[in-house]
């Protein structure tokens, strides 16, 4: 009978699908400390008996595609952002065990102020740092902790101290705080060096199991092909160069639990009444069947574009439908490009992006000039012919012309245009119900005096829609 010593961590995925002709190895260079680290945390995860719980945040970085490696729950999250994302998860999921593993670009570098502020709540997770001195994934660049007189590609003279200022020690930085429990600096440069950084990272993640709090280690790891040296140079070049300006050791190691905010429970009703919500909306149930929205309302800042597509998806949640609701503007307040972007499907709606409307809403001329060429064939669009002076040059899609601003101006409140067109829309696509929107925006908005107005814009749209074309409701 065979008995096998050495296999791969059961929290390691048996194959990597990443790469169809390859998908036992991972995507790293040789002599690269990610795979070390790697198998580190995963016989650390079997032997703690925490891989159901795990969850493990892949940053931008080398280390990217670590979801196609760990056999555990995993999210890929923005440059520099895993200890927000983390902070998220911990607080929500109380039983995971969230590990935060980070580049020295995406965690000193992109992301500096979410990795000091999770530190400084004490959030509970423990954070890898892999530090080797440069911006490994982009070719070389100079990171953070890149040594003084280290070449890299944008230090092609050494980095200088007066120009580019001083390596950043992490865990220094990070011991300056009150609330983390356990950081530590390790280095991959050897077999005992491997053995000792071990013991950190078990460490660090048993406190994850026991409630502790932050827990922060940063590992020296080799990068071989960006400092263009070799496996064996490389680990020579952490011990020579690497330690004496990040030395190896153990800053902190509180083994008492610290006190734990709070969880606050809250009801509905207490949750509405801290927020100052007079009344709640009443989800219906679906009754009838839609094919998907996929809106672009457009306009310029001021116009009520945003408020606009809000209402839309407040109405389709209320009427059992999902919907999401995605903003894009220029910096300005008023005056300055701005677009909605509104998804309302009968299923799980996948990305909240619009890249080809069906139903295009455009507020002013250079809205229009902008998305027209978008919207899809046998879509629908919607022009402020108040504010736009051209026809709509396509033959493939549905036009209204509708003088919203118009409208709203004679109305007392040229701002009430948006709902001008939102009544058009409502009545034209027959997605949703007019009705709704009277619930909805008396709940809606802030200027509680404003109401009637607002609701005497959706009875105009009703009516211009009916006097132009001729519709039933």
């Amino acid at each position: 009978m065979v008995k096998v010593k050495h296999a791969k961590p059961e929290s390691f995925y048996k194959v990597y699908e990443r790469k169809l002709t390859t998908k036992k190895v991972t995507h790293y260079c040789p002599g690269c400390g990610h795979g070390v680290a790697h198998k580190l945390i995963a016989e650390i995860i079997d032997e703690l008996g925490i891989q159901d719980r795990v969850i493990f945040l892949s940053p931008v970085g080398c280390s990217v595609f670590a979801y196609y490696y760990f056999d555990v729950g995993n999210v890929q999250c923005s440059h520099g952002m895993a200890p927000a994302v983390g902070t998220g998860i911990a607080r929500t999921l109380e039983n995971s065990i969230v590990i935060s593993y980070q580049g020295d670009g995406d965690l000193a570098g992109i992301g500096m102020s979410a990795i000091i502020h999770a530190a400084n709540r004490g959030e509970n997770m423990a954070v890898f740092f892999i530090n080797n001195a440069i911006y490994g994934m982009t070719g070389g660049q100079m990171a953070p902790t890149t040594l003084l007189g280290q070449k890299t590609l944008t230090t092609p003279m050494g980095r200088s101290t007066n120009r580019d200022g001083n390596p950043i020690g992490m865990c220094e930085l990070i011991n300056s705080l009150t609330a983390p429990v356990f950081i530590e600096r390790v280095s991959l440069a050897n077999p005992a060096r491997v053995i000792k950084a071990r013991r950190a990272f078990k460490k660090a993640l048993f406190n994850q199991v026991e409630r502790k709090g932050f827990s922060f280690v940063e590992v020296l790891s080799p990068c071989p092909v960006n400092w263009k040296m070799s496996p064996l140079e490389s680990r020579k070049w952490i011990i020579n160069k690497l330690e004496p300006v990040f030395p190896v050791q153990n800053f902190r190691d509180i083994e008492e639990k610290p006190e734990r905010y709070e969880r606050v429970e809250m009801s509905d009703e207490e949750l509405l009444n801290l927020f100052k919500i007079e009344k709640e909306m009443e989800i219906k149930p679906k009754t009838k069947k839609i094919s998907d929205q996929h809106i672009k309302i457009a306009g310029f800042g001021g116009q009520g574009v945003m408020s606009a597509g809000v209402l839309l998806a407040n109405c389709a949640i209320m009427e059992g439908l999902n919907s999401t609701w995605l903003p894009s503007y220029g910096p300005e307040m008023r005056g300055g490009t701005a677009n909605a972007s509104v998804i309302i499907s009968e299923n799980i709606i996948g990305s909240p992006v619009v890249d080809n409307p069906n139903v295009l809403i455009a507020m002013n001329a250079p809205s229009l000039d902008t998305f027209e060429d978008q919207v899809s064939p046998g879509g629908f669009i919607i022009v402020n012919s108040s504010l736009i002076n051209r026809k709509v040059k396509r033959e493939d899609v549905e036009v209204l012309y509708v003088p919203a601003s118009e409208i709203a101006k004679d109305l007392g409140l040229i701002t009430t245009a948006n709902i001008v067109v939102l009544g058009v829309y409502m009545v034209k696509s027959r997605v949703l119900d007019t009705e709704t929107l009277k619930q909805v925006i008396p709940i809606s908005i802030k200027k509680k005096h404003l109401t009637e107005v607002n609701l005497k814009a959706l009875q105009a749209g009703i009516d211009i829609f009916k006097e132009e074309a001729g519709a039933h409701i």
